[in-house]
């Protein structure tokens, strides 16, 4: 049996959330964008769509992508946050600590990467 859109919608917003760090990687010259949520999968989407239709924020790596085609491209999560079973553990701060951890690592910034500023959070 098929399912429902209302199904499907249904599964989607019921599947646990993954908080951690991406990288949308550029194959032919190495730079890097990177990101990080504490639902990844929504801004990998997001950036892939925007990519696809012209219209990222971001216009260095717009025009990369237009330069060089989507298959230029690799999306990559890099870091996911493991949820420890403790009454202190705060899911955002652990986030913010691997996030500092990837931008040490990768400087993504000038001709290393995209990024132009150093937060990297999207919602």
């Amino acid at each position: 049996m098929e399912k429902s859109k209302r199904d499907i919608k249904r599964e989607y917003k019921e599947q646990p959330k993954t908080a951690g760090v991406f990288a949308i990687r550029n194959t032919v010259n190495g730079k890097v964008y990177l990101g990080s949520s504490l639902n990844l999968h929504g801004p990998l989407n997001s950036h892939r769509f925007m990519l696809a239709t012209g219209s990222h924020r971001n216009p260095a790596l717009q025009k990369d992508w237009k330069e060089f085609g989507e298959r230029a491209f690799k999306f990559e999560i890099l870091e996911t946050v493991k949820v420890k079973d403790d009454p202190h553990f705060n899911l955002e701060d652990e986030l913010t600590l691997i996030e500092q951890i990837w931008i040490e690592k990768l400087e993504p910034f000038g001709e290393r990467g995209y990024n132009t500023e150093a937060r990297i959070r999207q919602a």
